[in-house]
């Protein structure tokens, strides 16, 4: 997601009046990347400023600046058909794997089918090709496949649920996708984990006053430990949200950020817990009626490939391998080849999500015994603690009564109203 992006969502989450470092907490920018996007953004959807008599600056936005925004350009247009465009591609792109897996089971089917056919019509006896039919089976493959009943009832995504008749969730994964899903998972659940990191550092800064301790930003961090005592680890926090320490006669350091406590309108920090937690990657979210008849489907195609190919092996059918049965040969590697990876890509998918799952549970405990720390703090620590609260700070709003001035108006209306007020007061 483009910084562009972030700051556009962050806008219309704090209800079109932000300020900068409503922004950075919000999107998880650093305050300089914020305020020249909020500038930019301002300045192309026809945002106004509103200065207080403090002189902090809040950016209010028209509730449609994301359509005005896009009818003033072409690339933004473009992006928002590519990404319609792109939801029904990742779509086809999802479910075709179940349809080749559909598609390659009737071709091995049928192939052995004909295959056994064309052995059994080799000028041999009636007795002879019923015994041949017995001992292959070859009835028992259509017998197989009125089985089926309804092919397309498969693609129901409650036929394998035990409540057949419920109501049916538009969310629910079908078969097809199912099976994407089976083959290659359905994401990293980590895939804004850096995003997260920033807002729950700025929500937590910001429900201490805007001045913390390096402990308090330790659980929201992976690595802390190089040195005892060194607080290395916090210089990229003050970096991104403009934060400097204070330090007191006997050494001990907070760390404050004003700029976090601007704001266009009271916020109510909150984090989503006391430590940053990862999420443990899921083999797959499909239902497990729909995991269960993939992986039988996928035994079965296997089976099926490797009969069909010593089918295909038979000397009887030299002369038969032209037409449909030719064209089962040429495909014959392919088709067996998608067999095996069908099953072999979840199994080793499954042993690497068991790795990464181990790493994210260390990472996670790691954290949560910082955050532990602190809940029973030392006597050092809370002497850094209470050292920390001289400084705290109340949130500074941007309060729309109280502006000495908005490009909203004229400014001559706003030196008239200025001076009604004053001669009032």
């Amino acid at each position: 997601m483009t910084s562009r992006t972030t700051v556009m969502e962050a806008v219309e989450k704090l209800n079109y009046r932000v300020t900068i470092g409503d922004v950075a907490a919000q999107s998880g920018l650093d305050l300089n990347t914020a305020q020249r996007e909020v500038l930019a953004l301002a300045s192309e959807t026809g945002g106004n400023l509103q200065v207080a008599e403090s002189g902090e600056i809040a950016y209010k936005f028209a509730p449609e600046f994301r359509n005005i925004l896009i009818s003033r350009s072409f690339k933004l247009q473009l992006q928002e058909w590519l990404k319609g465009v792109w939801k029904w591609v990742f779509y086809g792109i999802r479910i075709s794997f179940g349809l080749l897996l559909i598609v390659s089971i009737v071709i091995v089917v049928v192939g052995i089918i004909a295959a056994t056919i064309a052995i059994q019509s080799q000028g041999r006896s009636d007795n002879d090709r019923n015994d041949r039919r017995s001992d292959r089976g070859g009835g028992g493959g259509f017998i197989w496949l009125g089985g089926w009943g309804n092919p397309y009832i498969m693609f129901d995504p409650y036929y394998y649920e035990p409540e057949r008749v419920r109501q049916r969730d538009p969310d629910e994964m079908g078969f097809l996708e199912s099976v994407f899903s089976f083959l290659f998972g359905d994401g990293n659940p980590n895939d804004d984990l850096e995003e997260k990191r920033w807002r729950e550092i700025a929500s937590m800064i910001r429900s201490h006053n805007g001045v913390v301790v390096a402990e308090q930003i330790a659980p929201y961090l992976d690595e802390t430990s190089r040195l005892e005592g060194d607080e290395y680890f916090v210089i990229p926090v003050l970096a991104k949200f403009n934060g400097f320490p204070e330090v007191s006669d006997a050494g001990t350091i907070a760390y404050k950020f004003p700029e976090l406590q601007k704001v266009a309108s009271k916020r109510f920090a909150a984090t989503a817990g006391s430590y940053l937690q990862e999420k443990l990657w899921q083999f797959s979210q499909a239902p497990k009626g729909k995991i269960a008849l993939a992986i039988g489907l996928g035994v079965f195609y296997l089976m099926a490939s490797l009969y069909l190919g010593s089918l295909l092996g038979d000397p009887r059918l030299k002369d038969s391998l032209v037409g449909f049965l030719g064209f089962v040969q040429a495909a014959y590697g392919f088709l067996l080849g998608y067999a095996v990876l069908f099953l072999s890509t979840p199994l080793v998918r499954y042993f690497v999500i068991q790795y990464l799952n181990r790493g994210i549970s260390d990472r996670n405990a790691m954290r949560s015994a910082r955050a532990a720390q602190l809940q029973k703090p030392s006597a050092d620590l809370l002497a850094k603690l209470n050292f920390a609260r001289n400084f705290a700070t109340q949130q500074e709003v941007i309060d729309q009564n109280n502006l000495a001035y908005t490009t909203e108006q004229d400014l001559a209306d706003q030196e008239y109203a200025k001076m009604l007020k004053e001669s009032k007061e």
